[in-house]
């Protein structure tokens, strides 16, 4: 759900983080990094999130400019969903935090064998 405090905020960093702040849509667009994506892919390869919570956060994101939705007219409906250009330019900052994360984790994830 979107804060609109925050995003009719004066200040930049803090409008910022009312269009990227929650944590959802990061990992959504990390997700659909460079490719079209559908809806039902992204909610198997993003588990933890209900249906409903990823539909209102792609059209939250598509909303602010961070993605395209691609309608066609077949039956069954098709939907795709691919960033738009501002989208892609937040994928390096994505980079840098998970680099910045690496860096300073207190305490790594151990993958199990």
């Amino acid at each position: 759900m979107r804060d609109d405090r925050f995003c009719n905020s004066h200040c930049p960093f803090t409008r910022a983080i009312g269009t990227i702040g929650n944590k959802w849509k990061p990992i959504i667009i990390d997700v659909i990094g460079i490719r079209t994506i559908r809806f039902g892919q992204l909610d198997s390869i993003i588990p933890l999130i209900s249906r409903k919570v990823l539909t209102e956060q792609l059209k939250e994101l598509e909303e602010d400019g961070l993605l395209e939705r691609l309608a066609y007219k077949e039956i069954p409906p098709r939907v795709e969903y691919k960033l738009s250009e501002k989208g892609l330019a937040f994928l390096p900052i994505l980079e840098n935090i998970k680099e910045w994360n690496l860096k300073y984790e207190v305490a790594p994830i151990v993958e199990v064998s």
